[in-house]
């Protein structure tokens, strides 16, 4: 049976593509935004059965809250619009996220330390965020918003461009508003496994309760199983070891998890029965990361980065009939005039180095990269593959890494990395030229003949990655530098030459064994 649903256009705007998630509350569709050209969002109903003026108010509730959040953290899923359908089912239109649930990729196994950090730094991020509160009407002070469903199934992991995993709470469906005249409720929502000892009493909760099932689902990430088991999946029984039952020490599970214990007593002392025995917020459980991810995050982190960029940048190898042996007859027009006009500046050293320089043209300013090497290293590098792509760090100082590589099988990589600081404004041009023309040339000097310039060759920037550049430009523009440029350059070496190259060198190697065969 087809769904009624399906090629409905709401508010004369998003169109229902495609049923993705149904649940207690109502149904989930991916839908596409036709004032906005097609861009694809997903669209949330709520439940015929559910349609009674109470849950009508928290279904806005719902809406309004992600809404807010969405604004203030990108760690909350964004809510965009709401509104009624012709048969006056309410509905809210957010972000369309790709992605897997937490509790896909915990499964019955552990997460490495560096994931688990990454993941729930982001978590706790995005907590605070609601704990932090939202502004209401009639409040002189934001509203602090407990969610009441911390699990797995709540947490999606993503891949950004920029970020690698980025991590997005969901589902504020019965998430509460802590405000001064609310009355107490009598009623248990949430998850039995996940529910704080006061939450399973119907108690009026404060941001301690999200901080318990905070501490189930790091216990979770860390083991693969929970550390709560009740003897029968009821009420009772969830109720009997939340209050009583000691959680199992995480250094007792088989196979050993190898958790750090600092780790381990920060997630023990959020499983405490009573909330003033937990940390009392969410900056207290960040604190207590802190010198775990300096220990074990950064690496994880702009990893993450490099692969999720790597994965959007096509290599291609240059067409085999273009030829560099004869390159004055190669070169465009452009490029003629750029090897007469050029010369290598006096204040550089005649040694093999690279770096970047703006060059005015009648045509505006052209990205270039200045390269100097032996003559025969010159002419093994003008056949084969060119390839680049582009890594950023907003922390602890904005710093671009522009990598570029010359590759052959019979040669192999010549590396040409070269760093930009995003604070300076010759940075922000260079990188945002790039991004706008997603060209530039490389310019080939000879160590041998220095001051004219042997060769050049042109480079394309893949569209993903132009976009990219342009929106780092933006995000550097409004970024506080916490640390020395050279913090963040020692970084991006650190990861280029432990992880990058690598990872590369295997794309480009797989390149020519695909094109042989």
């Amino acid at each position: 049976m087809s769904d009624p649903n399906l090629g409905q256009k709401l508010a004369n705007r998003y169109e229902l593509m495609e049923l993705v998630g149904q649940g207690a509350m109502g149904k989930v569709y991916r839908a596409e935004d036709t004032l906005l050209g097609g861009v694809i969002v997903a669209v949330k109903f709520l439940s015929q059965t559910l349609l009674t003026g109470k849950m009508r108010d928290r279904f806005v509730q719902e809406a309004t809250t992600c809404a807010q959040l969405g604004q203030n953290s990108i760690h909350v899923v964004r809510v965009t619009d709401y509104g009624v359908n012709d048969e006056d089912i309410p509905f809210y239109v957010m972000e369309y996220l790709q992605g897997d649930s937490l509790s896909i990729l915990i499964g019955h196994k552990a997460l490495p330390i560096p994931r688990f950090l990454s993941i729930i730094r982001q978590v706790c991020l995005g907590l605070k965020s609601a704990h932090d509160g939202i502004r209401i009407r009639g409040y002189e002070r934001p509203v602090s918003i407990i969610h009441r469903d911390i699990k797995p199934s709540n947490i999606l992991v993503t891949q950004d461009p920029t970020l690698g995993e980025l991590t997005k709470i969901l589902d504020f469906g019965i998430a509460k508003l802590m405000q001064a005249d609310t009355e107490q409720t009598s009623s248990f929502m949430g998850t039995l496994a996940y529910a704080s000892p006061e939450q399973m009493e119907g108690k009026e909760l404060d941001n301690r309760s999200d901080i318990y099932s905070l501490g189930i689902l790091m216990y979770q990430m860390l083991t693969g199983t929970l550390p709560l088991r009740a003897a029968n999946h009821t009420f009772g029984g969830w109720y009997k070891v939340h209050h009583t039952a000691p959680p199992r020490p995480i250094s007792s599970i088989e196979p050993n998890p190898n958790v750090p214990k600092l780790l381990e007593q920060l997630v023990m002392s959020c499983l405490e029965k009573q909330a003033e025995n937990r940390p009392q917020n969410i900056v207290e459980i960040l604190q207590a990361l802190e010198p775990l991810e300096q220990r074990y995050g950064t690496g994880f982190r702009m990893g993450q980065r490099i692969s999720a960029t790597l994965s959007r940048v096509p290599i291609a190898p240059e067409p085999k009939k273009k030829s560099f042996e004869t390159p004055s007859e190669r070169l465009s027009a452009t490029e003629n005039a750029v090897r007469r006009h050029v010369s290598w500046p006096a204040d550089k050293p005649i040694a093999e180095i690279v770096f970047p320089h703006i060059l005015p043209t009648s045509t505006g300013p052209l990205a270039t990269l200045w390269v100097m090497l032996p003559e025969s290293e010159i002419a093994k590098r003008l056949q084969g593959t060119r390839y680049n792509t582009f890594i950023c760090t907003m922390s602890p100082h904005p710093m671009v890494l522009w990598l570029t590589v010359l590759y052959s099988p019979k040669h192999g990589p010549r590396w040409l990395p070269c760093y930009i600081d995003l604070k300076t404004q010759t940075g922000q041009e260079m990188v945002f030229q790039l991004g706008k023309n997603g060209v530039y040339k490389v310019l080939f000097f000879a160590t041998q003949a220095p001051r004219e310039c042997a060769h050049v060759v042109s480079c394309t920037i893949a569209e993903p990655q132009q976009k990219l550049l342009q929106s780092w430009v933006m995000s550097a523009r409004t970024q506080l530098s916490v640390a020395s440029p050279a913090v963040s350059k020692q970084m991006l070496k650190d990861e280029l030459n432990n992880n990058m190259k690598e990872k590369v060198l295997q794309q480009l190697e797989a390149l020519y064994l695909d094109t042989d065969s």
